[in-house]
C-alpha cells in the first residue's frame, strides 16, 4: 500500500504561511530547494486543498505538477484545468482509494486544514518539514486544531547551507 507524505515548508514556530496566506518569508533558493525539486519527481500523485491550489492559480499555475495525477479537494463548478481532478468527495475516502492503487508515495502539498483532517483520520504516514529560519508569531498552522496529539518518530534530519533544516518523521498513531 502506498504512503501519504505531508511535505511542507514551515517556520520554526510552525506556520506554513502568513496571515494573508503568503509564503515570501521562506527560502526559495539554496541547496534545500534542489533536494525538494528532486523529491517531487518521486511522486506520481499529488493531493492538496482548494486554498493551496488557488495560491498557485494566482501565480498563473493551474497544473503545478504536470507529470503527476493531481487531486484538489474543494467545491468547484468546473475544473479550470482538464488535467487536474477537482472533487468535493470526502478526502479520507479519496486518499484510501489512492493508497490502494499501485504507484509511488502520495504527496500532500497542503494546506494546513486538509493536513489536520488527514492527521485526525490517521491517513498521513510521514511528515517532512522544511524548517525555515524565521519566526512569524501567527499565520496558517502546519496542522491547526488537531483533535488529539500525533506522535512522530524522527527518521532523519539535515541542515542545509541555506539555513533550512529538513526533518523527516514517521507518524505513529495510537
Amino acid at each position: 500500500m502506498r504512503s501519504l507524505i505531508y511535505y511542507v515548508a514551515a517556520t520554526v514556530d510552525g506556520f506554513i504561511a502568513d496571515t494573508n496566506h503568503g509564503v515570501g518569508m521562506f527560502a526559495h533558493d539554496g541547496d534545500h530547494a534542489a533536494e525538494y525539486l528532486a523529491a517531487l519527481r518521486g511522486y506520481d500523485t499529488i493531493v492538496m486543498g482548494r486554498k493551496t491550489w488557488e495560491f498557485g492559480q494566482r501565480l498563473g499555475v493551474t497544473d503545478p505538477y504536470p507529470w503527476a495525477e493531481t487531486v484538489v479537494f474543494g467545491h468547484f463548478d468546473e475544473s479550470p484545468d482538464p488535467r487536474v481532478r477537482f472533487t468535493a468527495e470526502d478526502p479520507h475516502e479519496v486518499v484510501r482509494e489512492l493508497k490502494r492503487k499501485p504507484g509511488s508515495p502520495i504527496y500532500l502539498a497542503g494546506g494546513g486544514d486538509l493536513a489536520r483532517s488527514l492527521f485526525d483520520g490517521k491517513a498521513i504516514d510521514e511528515l517532512v518539514v522544511k524548517i525555515n529560519p524565521v519566526l512569524l508569531g501567527s499565520g496558517v498552522g502546519l496542522a491547526p486544531r488537531l483533535s488529539s496529539a500525533v506522535r512522530l518518530q524522527a527518521r532523519a534530519c539535515s541542515l542545509h547551507a541555506s539555513g533550512v533544516i529538513v526533518a523527516r518523521y514517521d507518524v505513529a498513531y495510537d
